[in-house]
């Protein structure tokens, strides 16, 4: 039996470093909202993967950051197709969603995990380009079929 995976593709082109780099922000916030429990830090990464997730990337605090250190350190551009990372936003913007509803509703144990794998996905992206999003894709994909 073999797996393969099935990744949507939409031909357009974004930079994998400001991917990777903007991934790294993000798990350095939600890092940052787990040893402080600012809910603010969770309520603007909700406001951050709105914006990647339907492509209003020129909105994005976290992508403009990334602009800026990518300009600074001048890190060459590496085109990625861009659909699969736009998949991968709007499951970060579920469990930012999530995180974020189970802080107001006093789940601890929820906010925590849930937490810990948006940490998890994000260091996988940020410091190895592991994109679980086509993984969770083809899942999705064979279940649908």
């Amino acid at each position: 039996m073999s797996f393969e995976l099935e990744c949507p593709i939409d031909f357009k082109k974004v930079n994998e470093n400001k991917v990777r780099l903007t991934a790294l922000w993000v798990l350095l916030v939600v890092v940052l909202f787990v040893y402080t429990r600012w809910n603010v830090l969770i309520a603007l990464l909700v406001v951050d993967f709105t914006y990647r997730a339907f492509e209003f990337d020129a909105y994005s605090l976290l992508n403009k950051l990334s602009d800026v250190v990518i300009f600074l350190v001048k890190i060459p551009a590496k085109p990625i197709d861009q659909a699969p990372k736009l998949f991968a936003a709007k499951i970060g913007l579920l469990f930012t969603i999530a995180i974020l509803a189970s802080t107001y509703t006093s789940y601890q144990t929820t906010t925590i995990v849930l937490s810990g794998i948006l940490i998890f996905f994000a260091f996988l992206e940020s410091f190895l380009g592991f994109c679980a999003g086509c993984y969770v894709y083809t899942f999705f994909q064979k279940i649908l079929k």
